[in-house]
């Protein structure tokens, strides 16, 4: 019979014995000496006292508990998580970049700049734009500067325009970042299919409206079928139309936004072209703008003269620098690899997969999950808990701690905000139809046990060291004992 070790959930200083060590000093009696008695300590430190394999086991232990994209599915919506080959880690750890001085000359670092420069290029061209700046340092970063470049190009004209319309169907960082900039926020609310209201836009729009921020496809899934509406509506009223490109995994090579209509927009380069996300960075964002924006771009972009390359400080209208040097190089050059490992029908076959994948488990939970629009959705879609459930009492919460029972990272839940009970999943385009089917029968057991027992759902997790915890208490009262 195999033997199933308890689960250890002991803090190391619990798991301490006295006198053991990892390692020990050669002649302590001289490290001791050499020490003045007025800075020695009267008592020992309270540390755990734990051989060296003890530790790495504790520690080894603890990382396995973790919830990653390495580890399990993580289907979480609005933000696209999926797989990030390490063959583009390998290309960033190159010598050539890694120990590349930030404060080489030119001349010393043309591969670097040969790659910004024909990354820019590819985007460029991917997204139907005309230039583009990479300094930005993440997606709120590139909101902040697309506003920026906005507001100097009104202020070049002669306008003054003060306030941002902002659907309610959009991501929630861009009424914030219209705020820091120093625009009033318009909030229109969108249609019951959950498109922008275009006659309602047209009330809310005119000569104040510097810029119409839109997210495509929204936040719930759905494409703007009628962007181009959209957009001559904003351009008649002397507007500019940003799009939030944090979705742009659904669209990439099958549509370009500036064909639409878009003046400009950001890419999440941690999202749509598969640089790792989360952990507090780095991360890299791009923005991406028409032609008679681009006097506005933050600097140094870069030029090619002949088959040389070289920083390029514009005409004296740039915003100025937003980050050091040309931003995280090192990322931008994650994103290049994979760009290079696609070519433009794979590039379309990732965002057609990604469209795929959302809308089977659409389909197969719909019976118990039914979906807020009823309709066919993007990269992602968002769903609620049926009416048995609810009847029971059961919440949006208590269905993404069962799935933590089962072995899945919760989706994305209680956002959008316009979706009572929302619950959003994004299965990308790197997940097999296996591992789908296993969520989806994760989902629908959770439902069932939810049916049979709503106490035990609701006191779920059960098999992890942190049970359910009370939410409020822990806001009010947290605990940093630990």
């Amino acid at each position: 019979m195999t033997r199933v070790p308890p689960l250890d959930n002991r803090l190391s200083i619990e798991k301490s014995d006295a006198n053991r060590r990892g390692l020990t000093c050669k002649n302590p009696l001289r490290a001791k000496a050499n020490v003045p008695a007025s800075l020695r300590r009267k008592s020992p430190p309270r540390l755990p006292e734990l051989s060296e394999f003890d530790v790495v086991r504790h520690y080894t232990r603890l990382s396995r508990l973790n919830f990653s994209v390495d580890t399990h599915f993580y289907p979480l919506g609005s933000c696209t998580m999926k797989y990030n080959p390490r063959f583009n880690e390998e290309a960033a750890a190159l010598e050539g970049f890694a120990a590349l001085h930030p404060l080489a000359h030119d001349s010393c670092a043309q591969g670097t700049l040969e790659l910004i420069y024909d990354l820019s290029v590819r985007l460029n061209e991917l997204c139907g734009m005309d230039a583009i700046t990479l300094q930005p340092a993440a997606g709120a970063h590139s909101e902040f500067t697309g506003l920026l470049v906005a507001k100097a190009y009104f202020e070049s004209k002669g306008e003054t325009r003060s306030e941002i319309i902002v659907p309610d169907s959009a991501h929630g960082t861009n009424p914030a970042t219209a705020s820091m900039v120093g625009f009033n926020t318009v909030n229109i609310a969108s249609k019951p299919d959950g498109r922008l209201d275009v006659e309602e836009l047209k009330k809310h729009i005119g000569s104040k409206t510097a810029v119409l921020m839109m997210t495509v496809p929204n936040t719930l899934g759905i494409f703007e079928s009628n962007i181009e509406e959209v957009c001559r509506a904003a351009h008649e009223a002397g507007a500019l139309v940003y799009m939030d490109g944090a979705n742009l995994n659904a669209l990439i090579g099958m549509v370009k936004p500036g064909e639409l209509g878009i003046d400009l927009m950001h890419l999440n380069f941690h999202k749509t072209f598969s640089t790792p996300h989360g952990g507090g960075g780095p991360g890299a964002g791009a923005i991406a703008v028409k032609s008679r924006l681009a006097p506005f771009l933050p600097v140094p972009l870069i030029k090619k003269e002949g088959d040389k390359y070289a920083s390029d400080f514009g005409d004296g209208r740039s915003i100025g620098k937003v980050k050091a040097f040309f931003g995280n190089t090192g990322v931008l050059v994650k994103a290049y690899a994979y760009l290079l490992a696609h070519s433009a029908k794979e590039l379309g076959e990732i965002a057609a997969c990604s469209i795929i994948n959302a809308n089977y488990l659409r389909s197969l939970l719909k019976d118990v999950y039914p979906s807020y629009s009823g309709e066919y959705c993007m990269h992602e879609c968002v769903l609620v808990p049926g009416p048995d459930m609810t009847a029971k009492g059961l919440k949006t919460l208590d269905v993404a701690k069962g799935l933590l029972d089962r072995g899945f990272h919760a989706p994305t839940i209680y956002f959008p905000n316009i979706v009572h009970e929302a619950i959003m999943i994004e299965p990308t385009e790197t997940e097999s139809k296996e591992t789908l089917d296993e969520f989806v029968a994760a989902m629908k057991d959770v439902h069932d046990e939810g049916i049979a027992d709503p106490q035990k759902l609701k006191d779920a997790p059960h098999t992890l060291p942190v049970r359910r915890l009370d939410e409020v208490q822990a806001a009010r009262q947290p605990n940093l004992r630990w």
